[in-house]
């Protein structure tokens, strides 16, 4: 936990969000058996998290080495 320290924050964001990353849940999908209507619903939603996750990680880590370049308050 990187407990309001931005650059522990930053290097963890390399690692893993709080959301599953989107190779994890792909895999969580392809390990159930789904119909044809369902696997192209749950392809279209995969495609939009995958979106998703990118952009926000991407703005996490812009802002984040913003803070991590200053200093905190003591």
């Amino acid at each position: 936990m990187y407990h309001y320290d931005a650059k522990t924050a930053l290097e963890e964001l390399q690692e893993d969000a709080l959301l599953p990353h989107p190779v994890k849940l792909r895999d969580m999908i392809l390990r159930i058996q789904l119909g044809p209507q369902d696997a192209q619903l749950m392809n279209s939603e995969f495609q939009d998290y995958l979106t998703r996750f990118g952009e926000l990680q991407r703005v996490a880590r812009g802002i984040l080495e913003k803070l991590a370049a200053r200093k905190g308050k003591n």
